[in-house]
């Protein structure tokens, strides 16, 4: 005789509404989380607990000697002083890279973009500095790149931000970005999905002898950021352009933006374009990373966000590039300061080559780490945390305001220069931590 079957077990049914209310309640926790993570709050508070519980002696990884940071103080204003005599100090932004050599390819970017609008302008501004920006991650010691003279100027050989710097600007002006050969001056998705590493190793003069770090992570983020804009026409136009965030941000009549609203879009709309291991359930959070005591002692400390060490230091860096389109457009951007300092590793070398941070095991410094590394994540937050407690010092040597000085021109002034010099005299130009980067993180 038959029997008659139990009816299938529903419990773990994703349509038993039990379990259906479970999952939604979870994605919604996942969304406030990753929000969370995006708010430059939420950086500065886990930096500044990271650096508090280093003061403490509770890091395993440095100490931190707060009587070195009145030297660093110094340089950082002594340096400041040598690149910018009149302290008349612009934004830290790629902008200053364009300039390299003492050219002014802005300018020529401008001429060639006489007939346009303000605001047609400030489209090709923003799709250059986008583009670049996502391709100025560390390029290694090796590489460089030979500019043609320049009018009056002889050819001129540049390397790390700078030589990136040139390099994409020429690319952007041959219209390697562009699926469209009569309008070469703009990127869009198309063009931008199209690129390959043979091109991009071409457009940067690689070869075997001038080897560029993570070639081909950059074109692959390029590509994605092509299909990212693609998704997205309500925000970047039916062309996909970067510059179409210029019409989304400003409405007609709208004269300011803030500083943070304009990351905070960067963030949400390209976070499809970031590598995908750091994800929240399956929101990719980009540049975000585990640290054991991240978010230790927040209210929320169970929740998803617990043990998430955020910097979206290269969606900040554009933010700060995109700072001048806007403003050479008509358009302030209000609220700089809501920004952190960038947690790359010429301000995280200040702080370690000024012994300001210490080792606790020097021989870390010998070692090849990845970037998800504690040491380097702890690394990172520190030198946010720094830097804000840095900038205040600096402003005091100069005899400047927080309004006069702002932390965007203590960075160009700056903390990042004086980086560069010390890592120049003390380790060839090298930072003090060997860092694999795969050209999307530093």
């Amino acid at each position: 005789m038959s029997k008659t079957k139990p009816p299938p077990d529903s419990s773990n049914s994703p349509s038993n509404p039990a379990n259906a209310a479970y999952t939604i309640a979870g994605n919604l926790r996942g969304i406030s989380a990753a929000a969370e993570l995006r708010s430059t709050r939420t950086i500065r508070t886990r930096a500044n607990a990271l650096l508090a519980r280093a003061r403490r002696g509770e890091s395993a990884w440095f100490t931190v000697n707060d009587g070195a940071m009145a030297t660093a103080a110094a340089l950082v204003a002594e340096i400041t002083r040598a690149r910018y005599p009149d302290l008349d100090i612009p934004y830290h932004s790629r902008w200053r890279h364009f300039e390299a050599g003492g050219i002014d390819r802005p300018g020529l970017l401008n001429a060639a973009l006489a007939s346009a609008t303000p605001a047609g302008r400030a489209r090709a501004q923003i799709d250059l500095a986008l583009i670049s920006v996502l391709l100025d991650a560390g390029a290694g010691a090796r590489w460089h790149y030979l500019e043609a003279a320049q009018g009056e100027h002889p050819c001129s050989e540049y390397s790390r931000s700078e030589g990136l710097g040139v390099a994409s600007f020429h690319a952007f002006m041959a219209g390697l970005f562009s699926s469209d050969p009569q309008q070469p001056l703009q990127a869009d998705a198309l063009g931008l999905k199209a690129i390959t590493a043979d091109q991009l190793a071409k457009a940067f003069q690689v070869t075997p002898d001038n080897p560029l770090i993570g070639l081909e992570g950059r074109a692959a983020l390029l590509r994605r950021l092509g299909q990212a804009l693609q998704d997205q026409p309500a925000l970047f136009g039916q062309r996909g352009r970067p510059g179409h965030l210029f019409e989304a941000l400003v409405q007609p009549g709208q004269s300011a933006i803030e500083a943070h609203e304009l990351l905070s879009v960067l963030l949400t709309s390209l976070s499809a374009i970031w590598p995908a291991q750091n994800i929240l359930g399956t929101i990719p959070l980009g540049d975000c990373w585990q640290h054991s005591a991240a978010g230790d002692g927040e209210s929320e400390k169970a929740g998803p966000s617990q043990g998430w060490m955020p910097f979206h230091k290269l969606s900040q860096w554009l933010t700060y590039s995109l700072l001048e389109p806007f403003e050479w457009a008509g358009v302030q951007v209000n609220g700089l300061d809501a920004l952190t300092g960038l947690p790359e590793y010429r301000n995280g070398g200040l702080f370690l080559d000024a012994g300001v941070l210490m080792l606790k095991d020097p021989a870390q410094a010998d070692k090849l780490h990845a970037a998800g590394d504690e040491l380097i994540v702890e690394w990172r937050a520190l030198t946010v945390a720094l830097l804000d407690e840095l900038a205040p010092l600096v402003r005091e040597q100069l005899g400047l305001t927080a309004e006069q000085m702002p932390l965007a021109c203590v960075l160009e002034g700056g903390t990042w220069a004086a980086g560069r010099a010390l890592a120049q005299q003390l380790h060839q130009g090298l930072p003090p931590l060997n860092i694999e980067s795969d050209g999307t993180v530093f």
